[in-house]
């Protein structure tokens, strides 16, 4: 039996680890890769309305990040290992000024403006978020919109509207327009299957006005029932009991976060935030046992952009082609995370400030959570073949997660960085939140006689096909920053000496990729194995030193590739492209994504063909998703994942886990061994 005295100890634990939010306070001095603060926004905000006085001007701003410093700077600043920061900080940020769209880069040290100019290309800023909840209230307040709302017998009180980009289909000349849809939350929350069908309403952004409504007629507004997902609110029976566990780590975390830089086993990195990209991951070494050094392997990744396109044609639907990142902003789109339920017990978080449109910093509190992942097996083997002697050796997996969550309107991206002490690096997303649903007047399958665009998953419901293409970009320094890619292909090779009673075998054959051109790779048309390698370090038995891409499972883009759509998504065509790196090529969609025409994405600048052997690359690997929605997945979604790996390959003289111990059994107050 337990004891009282180990029954209140436990009780106490276990209250400790569910209650407990542990945040990292800020550092005195910054990185020079460290996020703009609350007090670097406020003067980029103050300096930029100095120049666009808001009393004469229209001013807005649409993003507001840090200007990385030049990567060669950054190199040496870090191999001098500095207490304080020595590189001046600057500021980049877009913003629109009496409808004009500048670029207005700022040094934060002098306090001044370096350069301001004005964007004439095609396309327009990420969207703010100030000026969506202005868009949302404008059909509330007009006359048609009522009258539809009044002819469907709907509540106009129970309705809220949300934004949706509008893509590009061909125009040469374009507004900075949204469509707004509106929705039911009579009864439920889940507005998003509640749709309200059937009416057009495009908002001009810069004007803040309706400028175009059409009522296309009476579809019926799925109903609400069983769409409630509140814990909450939900009625017996509920689904299986999970029994509690509580995580105690009686020596304290085995990493530590010092700002912004985490140390933990063998890895060093820096977590860095963007309103667009979100997560930004730099500077990650490896501790190697045996050299008695780091060796760099990623300088930064991040993901540069979600490709969402939508497969129904019609006019409620066709020009639902979001660019998730670019449109929305990751960094601007992210959420706090929800300690115990969104991160375990042992997590620790970070808080980061995004901006508002009028520049005010914005906190994000519990935007990043890091935490220690336990119980996998790290390595093991069972001994049998030795005569009179039987043993198992085995050690467990200890691993580090990086996580942050982006909500774009009905969809929540998990996204994890899950670094191994066995050198690997594995990204992981999953997806979870409320399909997008198309209103029918349709309650059962045998009612459907033409292609409705996607899966019946209640009555009136159709969850729409879709696409979800994340790119990332991945600038791999491995041992040194210049590295080339390499394509392994496995051969099959016959036997036709009779050398052997074997009739064929596989070998290997390898081709260094000379230029770009090389290195797009659709996965899967052959077997074979992809690498980033330092041509210029070597084992000791003479391999090229580097790592190995193990893909996540390949999806290719199925849209013609005159489609428009397809065009601004031309990153997609292959699942893999290195380039040359170039510190202004970071977006793959384009700078100006929202009614951008694809003349500025990484398919693109991939035309040059530029040289990429025993250069400083940059990878760019695609996951994607083909979401063919289930019943299952209504009313709301269970997480749906997708994963790859960075592995090193060649890159140790041997397992570099060898002599890795186990972590430490804990034994729990009153618990038998």
């Amino acid at each position: 039996m337990v004891s009282t005295m180990n029954l209140v100890l436990f009780s106490a634990l276990l209250l400790f680890s569910l209650q407990t939010v542990v945040s990292v306070t800020p550092l005195p001095f910054q990185h020079p890769l460290d996020p703009l603060t609350k007090e670097e926004i406020t003067l980029v905000q103050t300096i930029v309305q100095r120049k666009y006085p808001t009393f004469n001007n229209t001013l807005s701003f649409h993003y507001i990040g840090l200007d990385d410093p030049h990567k060669d700077t950054i190199l040496k600043w870090e191999s001098t290992k500095p207490t304080i920061t020595t590189l001046p900080r600057k500021a980049f940020a877009i913003a629109i000024v009496n409808t004009q769209t500048h670029e207005i880069l700022i040094d934060l040290q002098t306090k001044t403006i370096l350069s301001d100019n004005i964007h004439n290309g095609n396309g327009f800023p990420t969207l703010s978020v100030d000026e969506q909840g202005v868009a949302i209230e404008l059909p509330l307040k007009y006359g048609p919109f009522k009258e539809s709302v009044n002819k469907r017998g709907l509540n106009l009180s129970e309705v809220v509207c949300s934004t949706f980009t509008l893509g590009w289909f061909g125009e040469t000349q374009s507004s900075r327009t949204v469509r707004v849809e509106c929705f039911m939350k009579e009864s439920t929350p889940n507005i998003y299957v509640r749709p309200i069908s059937g009416l057009t309403i495009v908002v001009d952004l810069d004007l803040l006005k309706i400028v175009e409504y059409h009522d296309g007629g009476i579809i019926p507004v799925p109903a609400a029932d069983n769409t409630e997902y509140r814990l909450s609110q939900q009625k017996p029976p509920f689904g299986p009991k999970h029994y509690g566990l509580a995580t105690h780590q009686p020596e304290g975390p085995g990493f530590q976060i010092s700002g912004h830089s985490v140390s933990w086993a063998n890895w060093k990195f820096h977590i860095g935030f963007d309103p667009r990209a979100g997560l930004v991951i730099s500077l990650a070494s490896i501790y190697d046992l045996e050299k008695h050094k780091s060796r760099r392997v990623l300088y930064k990744g991040y993901i540069s952009e979600l490709f969402v396109p939508y497969q129904d044609p019609t006019d409620d639907f066709f020009y639902k082609t979001f660019f998730d990142a670019g449109e929305f902003g990751f960094g601007l789109s992210t959420v706090s995370l929800v300690p115990n339920r969104d991160c375990p017990s042992n997590a620790q978080f970070l808080d980061v400030y995004v901006h508002a449109a009028d520049g005010t910093p914005v906190l994000i509190s519990n935007a990043i959570c890091v935490f220690e992942q336990y119980g996998s097996i790290l390595w093991r083997h069972t001994e049998n073949g030795i005569p009179n002697e039987s043993f198992a050796e085995a050690r467990t997996e200890v691993n580090l997660v990086v996580r942050t969550i982006v909500t774009v309107a009905n969809y929540d991206n998990i996204i994890d960085w899950e670094f191994k002490t066995s050198g690997s690096i594995k990204p992981a997303i999953a997806l979870s939140g409320i399909l997008e649903i198309k209103g029918v007047d349709i309650k059962h399958k045998n009612e459907i006689k033409s292609d409705q665009h996607g899966t019946l998953v209640s009555e009136n419901s159709i969850g729409v096909y879709h696409d979800h293409f994340y790119i990332y970009y991945l600038d791999l320094d491995i041992d040194g920053v210049y590295n080339s890619f390499e394509k392994t292909s496995l051969k099959t090779v016959r036997v036709t000496d009779g050398s052997s009673k074997r009739k064929s075998y596989w070998t290997t054959e390898t081709e260094t990729a000379e230029s770009e051109n090389d290195a797009k790779i659709t996965i899967g048309s052959t077997p074979g194995e992809l690498s980033v390698v330092n041509p210029n370090k070597k084992t000791s038995v003479g391999n090229d030193v580097g790592y190995r891409l193990i893909p996540a499972i390949p999806v290719h883009p199925l849209l013609t590739d005159d489609d428009h759509t397809q065009i601004r998504g031309a990153f997609t065509n292959f699942n893999v492209w290195v380039t040359p790196y170039n510190r202004t090529e970071k977006w793959a969609g384009g700078l100006y994504v929202d009614h951008g025409h694809g003349d500025d994405t990484l398919a693109v600048w991939t035309k040059k063909n530029r040289n990429i052997k025993n250069k400083d690359i940059v990878l760019w690997h695609v996951v994607g998703i083909h979401h063919v929605p289930a019943q299952e997945d209504f009313p709301i979604m269970p997480l749906l994942s997708t994963a790859f790996e960075l592995r090193p390959t060649n890159f140790f003289e041997r397992n570099p886990v060898l002599k890795t111990p186990s972590p430490r059994d804990v034994q729990w107050p009153g618990r038998r061994s």
